[in-house]
């Protein structure tokens, strides 16, 4: 009498990788998109905030601050915030990612000169 043996074949097993491996294939983009987007809402919210920081330092010493740790304000992590303008009549910044490159969002309030791609007053605005 012969045994009979219980298991997988060799060539079962490849199907099962390969089928994973294609699967993995397809989901890791979808992933990497998905984290992206959640670095540009960090930007934008970094933005924000950094709104609320600015009018309350307004209205303690009537200017706006082009220096962030006058402003008591930490943008999130990995986030690069720059007030490239600011005096008593308003001010402008951008913020960038380095794993959201090229993404980058701007904001400008005031009679301020506008900075792409910010073309409203006080909107947030991302290229």
């Amino acid at each position: 009498m012969r045994q009979r043996r219980h298991g997988f074949t060799l060539i079962e097993l490849l199907i099962v990788v390969v089928i994973i491996g294609i699967l993995a294939a397809i989901a890791v983009p979808k992933f990497q998109s998905t984290k992206g987007k959640a670095y540009v809402a960090s930007m934008k919210s970094d933005l924000r905030n950094l709104a609320v920081a600015e009018e309350g330092y307004y209205y303690d010493h009537r200017i706006y601050s082009t220096i962030l740790d006058s402003l008591s304000f930490s943008p999130s992590h990995g986030v690069i915030l720059t007030i490239v303008q600011a005096d008593s009549s308003g001010w402008s910044a951008t913020s960038t990612h380095p794993n959201a490159y090229p993404h980058m969002c701007a904001v400008f309030y005031g009679s301020i000169t506008p900075v792409a791609p910010a073309t409203v007053d006080g909107e947030v605005a991302c290229q």
